[in-house]
């Protein structure tokens, strides 16, 4: 049997920008998806803390060292410039496997850059 666990998560970014006419996703920042030990194109689930919003969308890589948070598409009606959210990302695995798995968590600073 397959469980599926936090793999990583990102607290408390600020969104930077918001772009409805794009095909969809968040861009975010490339240090802090290489920091996180997330992909291009990866799901994540979002939480805006402002507004209570959850959604899914995928990862599209952002310049490194620009703290950007782009909300795309569709996306883009579910917060507003400096909204904070919580990005995760999940994991299938064992049960066993999970007992011992430990999420890897960032916290960035104000201004989207690793601390």
């Amino acid at each position: 049997m397959q469980i599926e666990v936090l793999q990583a998560k990102i607290h408390n970014v600020r969104i930077t920008q918001t772009e409805l006419n794009y095909t969809g996703s968040i861009t975010i920042d490339q240090n802090l998806v290489d920091a996180a030990g997330l992909i291009a194109n990866q799901k994540v689930l979002i939480v805006n803390n402002n507004n209570g919003e959850r959604f899914e969308t995928y990862i599209i890589l952002g310049e490194r060292n620009s703290g950007i948070i782009g909300l795309n598409g569709a996306a883009a009606r579910r917060g507003q410039i400096g909204d904070e959210l919580i990005i995760m990302t999940f994991a299938q695995m064992t049960p066993e496997e999970a007992k011992t798995h430990v999420p890897t968590n960032l916290f960035p600073d104000r201004n989207n850059k690793i601390i």
